[in-house]
């Protein structure tokens, strides 16, 4: 998993509230076994017609995101169910971050497993942040170490994370990464109950 702290990038808005996880990868292309692959239907029926074609009304077709990395949405942003493949189809298409008033609990937690800093803010920071994402390459600078959001704009916020989200974010370490990292603890424990049996 890639390490995160210092970063900016390009802002979307998606201003929608209570979206869901099949909204965000459509159930029928959950077939994948692997976890890459998945960005080119991340809001599928939004972004594309019923031909495959990309529909103009939508915020991600318009030329100034196609290089968006921080989405900013809605209030209750991943809810629905547990399927681990919307915050895969987020990362895959190159959202590093997502902002929102609210987030399902286990969306939250499937984000900063796979390595998405989702960062909560109050509804009155969304909405000025959604404002000023109209302007064409509009970015955000997040310093997750100190836990702030600016803009080149005088924008200014900070963000509460938990600390254990925060030390496996910034040391891009994974659950089977840390259960690692305690390896010779393992192997010692793993030698004294052979020696005990």
């Amino acid at each position: 998993m890639e390490a995160i702290n210092k970063f900016n990038g390009i802002v979307c808005p998606l201003n929608r509230v209570n979206v869901d996880t099949d909204q965000i990868i459509p159930k029928q292309f959950l077939k994948r076994i692997e976890r890459q692959g998945f960005g080119q239907f991340l809001f599928h029926h939004w972004r594309f017609d019923d031909d495959g074609n990309k529909r103009e009304d939508f915020i991600m077709n318009q030329m100034q995101y196609e290089q968006a990395e921080i989405l900013v949405a809605g209030e209750n942003f991943g809810c629905g169910s547990s399927r681990e493949h919307a915050p895969w189809a987020l990362l895959d298409y190159g959202f590093r971050v997502i902002i929102a008033p609210s987030f399902a609990d286990i969306f939250y937690n499937n984000c900063v497993k796979n390595g998405i800093l989702a960062i909560r803010l109050t509804e009155a920071e969304v909405s000025e942040i959604m404002e000023k994402a109209k302007e064409p390459g509009y970015r955000l600078f997040i310093n997750l170490k100190d836990q702030d959001i600016t803009d080149r704009k005088g924008f200014a916020a900070d963000f509460d994370i938990d600390p254990y989200w925060k030390q496996m974010l910034l040391n891009g370490w994974d659950e089977i990464a840390v259960t690692l990292n305690l390896e010779d603890e393992i192997s010692s424990y793993e030698k004294k109950a052979e020696s005990i049996s």
